[in-house]
């Protein structure tokens, strides 16, 4: 038997067959039965103990052959054999640890494959600016340009750089939200002031546009949440509504606050968006239909990010009137 190589079994073995024969030889003085009796219970003991530590290797031997299939990729390890003693809590201390290391190989698998989608994604946004500039870069050097196409030119690709630039800083934005580096701020806000913030920057396209712009504000609601962080929320929000509101159209802000939470509802006068678009309207990179394919996909899944992350919620349906409307609520007391 292999467990008899054991130099410590081998040593512990040799002790008991000396001590057995000690005794046997002592016993003859006395009565050469009790010393054959003394021989017999003795290897009887011997082997029972050899037995019960055979048993105990093998169980030991199985468990070391199932940690090494789980190092080897299987997917699952049979413990429930071992039942009792300190073999059982070895066990289940393991199943444990194979419990967590699936959790977390399944985790990095996820994250790999969350990785490995928005490389591609994030190749595909930069790829076609990227072409539009070389074509127009290409076309520049060409000698029968005119100053004024020219000029044009240039105007494009500066238009194009800016748009790169905000899908950048955007993604990486969201990237800094999503990995949790952070942190932020809880502070005492205007809606009315937010509102202005957020309509500032977009305030030039939107007369350029014709469109208009209406608030109405119950009081003076308040919120708490970070400044800079839920102005660009907003303001991503009234750009993808200013974007999908024809010329001459209006976009409406209101707030008002409870005591339960703050609420921003934006309603454009565009067309809407279709039942196929609802759900997926705020993940990333969405832009299977007509609605989303004006935009990057990138805007309205930061701003979702942005509230969620500081309890509140955002939710987009179709407005009475015709229209896109997004209902936006900050809670007072997060549970």
């Amino acid at each position: 038997m292999s467990f008899l190589r054991d130099s410590r079994v081998a040593a512990a073995v040799w002790v008991h067959l000396l001590v057995t024969a000690a005794g046997a030889v002592l016993c003859c003085y006395f009565s050469i039965p009790a010393a054959v009796i003394l021989c017999v219970c003795a290897l009887a003991a011997l082997a029972v103990h050899l037995l019960t530590y055979y048993k105990h290797a093998q169980k030991i031997s199985a468990l070391c052959d199932e940690i090494d299939r789980l190092l080897h990729g299987a997917d699952r390890i049979a413990l429930d054999s071992f039942q009792e003693g300190e073999l059982s809590i070895l066990a289940t201390e393991i199943r444990k640890l194979t419990v967590r290391l699936r959790e977390q190989n399944a985790s990095l698998a996820a994250e790999k494959q969350l990785l490995k989608e928005s490389l591609e994604d994030i190749s595909h946004q930069l790829r076609t600016p990227l072409t539009s500039m070389m074509l127009i870069l290409t076309l520049m050097r060409r000698p029968d340009r005119t100053k004024e196409q020219q000029r044009e030119a240039m105007q494009e690709l500066l238009t194009l750089l800016t748009r790169m630039q905000w899908l950048i800083e955007t993604l990486l934005s969201l990237s800094r939200l999503e990995a949790g580096a952070v942190k932020l701020r809880r502070e005492t806000l205007s809606c009315r002031a937010l509102v202005r913030d957020a309509l500032e920057p977009l305030s030039i396209s939107m007369e350029l546009k014709g469109i208009g712009i209406s608030c109405d504000y119950d009081g003076e609601p308040q919120l708490s949440g970070d400044a800079l962080y839920c102005t660009e929320a907003l303001e991503n929000i009234l750009k993808n509504c200013m974007e999908h509101t024809p010329e001459g159209g209006k976009i409406t802000v209101s707030a008002s606050e409870n005591n339960i939470f703050t609420q921003i509802v934006i309603t454009d006068s565009g067309s809407g968006i279709s039942a196929e678009d609802l759900p997926h309207i705020f993940e990333r990179f969405y832009r299977a239909s007509e609605f989303a394919k004006n935009g990057y996909g990138i805007g309205l899944a930061f701003a979702h990010r942005i509230i969620t992350e500081q309890g509140g919620t955002v939710a987009v349906r179709n407005a009475r009137a015709g229209g896109a409307e997004f209902d936006i609520r900050f809670y007072k007391t997060v549970v």
